[in-house]
């Protein structure tokens, strides 16, 4: 069997030892890739058009995105936004959609709290830019699981398309009791009213792809089969391209978000998520670094959390009454 010339690429590693941190391979590597000619990586971010549909696909490592990642990926967004194309479906990764920050990289950092703010708000960034997007329709096709702020980042596309096998986590509390960004507090709401988007945010366990239609947060299913998902997100992306009423679409999108932008613009949803986020990370309450710290680090729980132990919650509720 002939044997050819080529490169396996390892993008992410961590130093030997007990609870080392997986990180990027050129950061654990970084005094070794100094010395070393610059090569450019496979892309961790690419774009393709078929049929007036532009299919932006970012299957960063575990779903998490850091910094640089939101800053590349906005960056991607905004020429995928220069092309001529009616429909703009964001196909993440096939493993993970997404899963908002990235908290190896928040652990590694010399300031935590200061990693997690420039984290926060680079993702915000994207948010708002999908959001904002008027010239066209955006569809979130999850064809991996999404979580945290990375659901949510699939909510500010104008349809949110859903395979059978996905699952998704649309909560922050895990974290440390995290507050949570990128204009949750004004998507979800939207989507699911306001007694639906406190539950789901309060009870925090993950739900499939049956109740997120249900609830209004999915509005087409893709096949449980990864074979057959692609062609059914170019398919279904063409019909919506080429619908009839396409026009009327945009014409109510664009409508809704004046209407929305007047009664309370985006920026006060993002000042008011962010000011609870300050305190999340620069605050005396210490909960959010202690559960980043215990996750990052694969620290058990010591018991089973009440969101998950019902008995055990319900007895507590009990004796406190």
């Amino acid at each position: 069997m002939p044997i050819g010339d080529g490169a396996v690429w390892i993008g992410h590693a961590k130093e030997d030892g007990a609870r080392q941190l997986k990180l990027p391979a050129s950061r654990v590597f970084a005094a070794e890739a100094a010395a070393l000619p610059h090569r450019a990586s496979y892309p961790t971010i690419a774009y393709r058009e078929h049929a007036g549909v532009g299919y932006l696909a970012f299957p960063f490592y575990n779903g998490a995105m850091g910094p640089q990642a939101c800053r590349d990926l906005l960056a991607a967004y905004r020429q995928a936004l220069a092309r001529p194309t009616r429909v703009l479906v964001l196909t993440g990764g096939e493993d993970f959609w997404s899963n908002g920050m990235h908290l190896g990289l928040i652990e590694a950092a010399r300031s935590p709290a200061e990693e997690s703010w420039a984290n926060i708000n680079a993702i915000d960034d994207v948010v708002q830019a999908i959001i904002e997007t008027q010239d066209r329709l955006t569809v979130a096709a999850l064809r991996g699981n999404a979580g945290a702020g990375g659901f949510f980042l699939a909510l500010a596309a104008d349809e949110v398309w859903m395979g059978e096998h996905v699952v998704v986590n649309p909560h922050y509390k895990d974290m440390g009791n995290l507050y949570g960004s990128e204009y949750w507090t004004y998507l979800l709401p939207q989507r699911v009213g306001a007694a639906h988007a406190e539950r789901l945010t309060g009870i925090r366990w993950p739900i499939g792809v049956g109740e997120a239609e249900r609830l209004g947060l999915v509005q087409r299913r893709l096949p449980w089969s990864r074979a057959e998902t692609e062609g059914a997100i170019a398919r279904l992306a063409v019909e919506l391209s080429s619908a009839p009423d396409y026009a009327e679409k945009l014409t109510e999108k664009q409508a809704r978000r004046r209407a929305d932008e007047a009664a309370l613009p985006l920026q006060a949803y993002r000042e008011a998520e962010l000011d609870r986020m300050r305190r999340n990370f620069f605050g005396f309450d210490p909960s959010y670094h202690v559960a980043r710290y215990n996750f990052i680090r694969k620290i058990g729980k010591s018991h089973t959390p009440l969101t998950l132990a019902l008995h055990r919650s319900q007895r507590a509720r009990r004796s406190a009454e």
